[in-house]
């Protein structure tokens, strides 16, 4: 299909506003820009505004870095008004190539056969599309060569089995504020075995610490500012400064980064910092793979002594029995600021559309049970 008949109405005026999947009248007097509505886990909705060029820029360097040409295709299975899905749209534009969508609703085996069809050469997934083609067993087809993950961070087990089926998965960093894509591996690291780190950075992006062990980023696909909408109408505000703070820890040095997780998911429990999305890991390990990762998530609740304590949110199709043995491994060899205080059971984990845990409402459930 033409990349071009995706494009959302307004885009090739450069002095409208965009809102990606809103219809209706745009708000009045806010900068021409293309915004992305978005909240992340938590926190208040709002709008990304990002320019067009900025959004070029970001699809141009995708494009060079995963050596897409004319007569590759890119593939679309994520939502268009998502900045990840938009952005699969841009590069078949930008590239001069070709664009298949995938248009049903997701079922991974019906995706296997409709991509293999399609001849797609590359293609964006999120860590939740790769897990359901993984645990379906499905082979990759022949035409591919390089499927970008984002939207969180691909499992070492998911990206070693997806390798194994022959899925060319590379591991990646990105945001809305940034038009997609920050950092990818490289199509060399597809010759060595998968490891979700370290990233190596796209051209037209910049990276550092910060002071308070952030990752700051600073380059040309950087969004303009923030669309809020309030009781008194429409607000923007304009990003400050060439370098922006993102909302994770971790490392950069030279062209690469290291992703630690999100600064502020960090907890203190008796004083010491802990990282849920680790324990939850660990949780998961503990079980020698008898709970899947997209089964449990690990939360913390307030608690007056310790500040913060630990629960553990699992679906009901997993035996009590096997929440209990993986505790029981766990709890063997962790300190006890980081052991799990209690285990509540829910019919599912309530998920994004894109398939990231609900950090808030996975919170207000334990605290509910708690109570």
């Amino acid at each position: 299909m033409e990349a071009g008949s995706l494009m959302p109405p307004g885009f090739r005026d450069e002095g409208a506003p965009v809102l990606m999947g809103e219809s209706g009248d745009m708000p009045r007097d806010i900068p021409a820009l293309v915004y992305f509505r978005t909240s992340g886990s938590s926190g208040e909705p709002k709008w990304i505004g990002l320019s067009r060029e900025a959004l070029r820029v970001s699809a141009d360097a995708v494009n060079r870095h995963l050596g897409v040409e004319a007569s590759s295709i890119w593939a679309l299975a994520l939502p268009v008004e998502h900045v990840g899905g938009f952005g699969v749209v841009l590069r078949a534009m930008e590239g001069g190539c070709g664009l298949a969508r995938f248009e049903r609703k997701w079922n991974a085996p019906e995706f296997a056969v409709w991509l293999a069809d399609a001849q797609a050469t590359h293609l964006s997934l999120v860590p939740t599309q790769v897990h359901d083609l993984v645990a379906a067993g499905l082979q990759a087809p022949a035409s591919l060569h390089a499927v970008v993950v984002g939207g969180g961070c691909l499992s070492l087990a998911d990206g070693k089995a997806a390798r194994a089926l022959g899925w060319p998965v590379l591991a990646s960093y990105g945001m809305t504020e940034a038009g997609s894509q920050i950092a990818t591996q490289g199509l060399e690291l597809l010759d060595s075995p998968y490891s979700p780190e370290p990233l190596g950075l796209l051209p037209c992006w910049e990276a550092r610490n910060s002071d308070s062990g952030r990752i700051e980023i600073r380059g040309e696909a950087l969004f303009r500012g923030w669309l809020r909408q309030e009781k008194s109408g429409w607000r923007f505000e304009e990003r400050e400064g060439d370098w922006f703070v993102t909302s994770d820890s971790g490392s950069a040095v030279g062209r690469e980064i290291r992703i630690a997780g999100r600064a502020d998911a960090l907890v203190k429990i008796l004083g010491e910092l802990v990282n849920p999305a680790v324990v939850q890991a660990e949780v998961v390990a503990s079980s020698a793979g008898g709970i899947g990762e997209r089964e449990l998530a690990v939360v913390a609740v307030d608690d007056a002594r310790a500040g913060k304590r630990l629960v553990l949110v699992h679906e009901r199709s997993v035996p009590v029995a096997m929440i209990e043995l993986a505790l029981l491994s766990y709890h063997a060899t962790c300190p006890g600021f980081r052991r799990i205080s209690a285990a509540v059971a829910v019919d599912e984990i309530p998920r994004s559309p894109l398939g990231k845990p609900l950090a808030s409402e996975l919170s207000r459930i334990a605290e509910e049970a708690m109570n």
